[in-house]
């Protein structure tokens, strides 16, 4: 009976594979829906609150994000296309997490869809393409936040798809699909404009020469300039231009080599689209594995002796480091082996569609690893439809031996996803159950409840009634509260003589394995925090600190 059962269901998948792909990732991401405000998540519910009552304004207040207030349009380094799509989504779903997740759901569908249907055109396996990004750690976490991320990539892999084949048709209307999306991507996130370049040499690569194609390029270009000018007109200087700044200022300021940023993101690729390493039994040569393992090695050793952890990550030491220093090894050769799969897929073949994986791939490494302020897996995830068909491509060539070998590798990188997301989940749970029990104890005291923090920690602790406390105008008087989180950013710890902590809350958090945890070298959102997407290990509480104002 259940043999049948499983029979039929195949059967059912292979003559409606979107509708499969489509529940697969239903299912994968449903567990989630509950998650609360995580990181920057806030900064996209409170402009989507913000554009419903003034649409044509959408970053014209100001947040306390920084520990004193500013304008919207400088806090955030992002365009308003996701606040818009969630202010949308509320009219449906309403403003809880559940909803606003549940808005999110849908895209993370798209993308899913979209890596199916362009891998269909690369390989002969497009639906384990799919299955690669869905379950890769860097998509999953990503897809469990309302942040632009899965946003910019559902925009981005079906603006591929429709120009790639829109090209090879010369369909009019595919083309100016793909312009219209590749514009949505761009105003979505800034790292969208890169699909300009790889559009376009794509349809060159393809046609060798200039064709009517590259007129529809002047699509995103021109969304990109009337972007530049609309907030120009509105906030005093464009707001592409000001991203660009700030990420110039905050790796001068952060004091990140490039050989340390180089590092920083191959370690993160190679984590984040864990099945690179994990199929590589399948993908190389015994020799060529070696020879890849020791370039990994080599230049990881080299890193470390350039200092990589006394100037940029001294708080850790002693056997955390050694933990640290070995799964950086270990997850850096995944980030070789993928670099690897782009060029030497390209290197041989040469023909448009290699090329396009490769610069799609290399590009994207690129800017996350020396234009971007921080690396993190959100500036990489652009990759994931590339590095999953690059991975298919290549096991076509694996022995026919091998199935049950690469089955077990793709099902170890689906537990390993679900596991980074499920902590990242807890992690978010344990901040709002943080602020919930230390506002139900102290709010109603005599005195006033300040915080410092922010995050999805500010978020709550605002929703409770507490206010967050601005640096440059402090307005703490005897017998009030502070309470400070002590894995988040922009917390400076009182003077003993003006405060006198009261209570620490230890949270626990998942146990062994931490997204984000920078006493532990976990950094999922940021290397400023540590040098690991994800790590393995012992993991400290999460604590609140409690002062009364003297």
């Amino acid at each position: 009976m259940v043999g049948n059962f499983i029979e039929r269901f195949k059967a059912w998948g292979l003559r409606h594979p979107y509708a499969l792909l489509a529940l697969l990732t239903v299912l994968a991401l449903t567990p989630f829906l509950a998650k609360p405000f995580n990181m920057d998540d806030p900064c996209y519910v409170w402009a989507a609150q913000h554009i419903q009552l003034h649409p044509a304004d959408p970053y014209g207040f100001n947040v306390n994000w920084c520990g004193f207030a500013q304008p919207m349009w400088v806090v955030t380094q992002n365009p308003p296309v996701m606040s818009y799509y969630l202010a949308a989504a509320a009219l449906i779903f309403g403003w809880s997490e559940i909803g606003m997740h549940l808005a999110c759901l849908l895209l993370a569908v798209a993308v899913i869809l979209g890596t199916y249907r362009l891998a269909k055109s690369f390989c002969r396996q497009p639906q384990l393409a799919a299955v690669i990004v869905l379950f890769a750690p860097g998509f999953l976490v990503a897809a469990t936040t309302v942040m632009c991320d899965v946003a910019v990539l559902a925009f981005w892999i079906w603006a591929v798809v429709f120009w790639t084949e829109g090209v090879r048709e010369n369909s009019v209307n595919k083309l100016t699909a793909a312009g219209l999306l590749a514009a949505l991507a761009l105003l979505t996130k800034y790292n969208g404009i890169s699909l300009i370049p790889l559009l376009a040499a794509y349809g060159w690569l393809k046609q060798r020469s200039p064709g009517r194609w590259i007129f529809f390029l002047l699509i995103p270009v021109a969304a990109f300039c009337a972007y530049e000018w609309l907030t120009s007109e509105l906030y005093g200087r464009g707001l592409f231009s000001a991203a660009v700044l700030y990420a110039k200022s905050a790796q001068g300021s952060l004091g990140v080599s490039k050989m340390t940023a180089s590092l920083n993101a191959l370690t993160f690729i190679g984590g984040g689209f864990a099945a690179a390493l994990f199929c590589a039994p399948f993908l190389w040569r015994k020799q060529i594995l070696i020879l890849l393992a020791a370039s990994a090695g080599f230049f990881v050793a080299l890193t470390f002796a350039g200092g990589m952890f006394e100037k940029n990550y001294d708080w850790l030491t002693g056997s955390v480091r050694v933990s640290v220093a070995a799964q950086i090894f270990f997850w850096s050769l995944g980030g070789v082996i993928v670099l690897a799969l782009a060029v030497m897929n390209a290197w041989p073949k040469r023909d448009a569609e290699a090329w396009l994986l490769a610069l799609w791939v290399l590009g994207t490494f690129a800017f996350a690893a020396f234009f971007n302020w921080t690396v993190n897996l959100r500036s990489l995830l652009p990759m994931a439809p590339a590095v999953a068909v690059l991975i298919v491509r290549r096991l076509e060539h694996a022995p026919p031996a091998w199935p049950r070998g690469i089955k077990f590798s793709i099902a170890a990188t689906a537990v390993l996803s679900l596991l980074v997301a499920q902590a990242d989940f807890q992690l978010a749970g344990v901040v709002r159950k943080g602020a919930e029990q230390v506002c139900a104890k102290y709010a109603a005291r005599q005195g006033r409840l300040w915080f410092q923090g922010h995050w999805g920690f500010q978020f709550y602790m605002q929703s409770l009634g507490a206010r967050p406390m601005d640096f440059k105008n402090p307005e703490l008087q005897p017998g009030d509260i502070l309470v400070l989180p002590n894995q988040n950013s922009n917390v400076i710890v009182p003077d003993p003589q003006n405060a006198a902590q009261m209570e620490v809350f230890a949270l626990p958090v998942f146990p062994g394995l931490a997204d984000w945890s920078p006493r532990a070298g976990a950094s999922f959102y940021s290397t400023g925090g540590g040098p690991l997407p994800f790590v393995f290990g012992r993991i400290p509480p999460d604590k609140l600190f409690v002062y009364a104002v003297k």
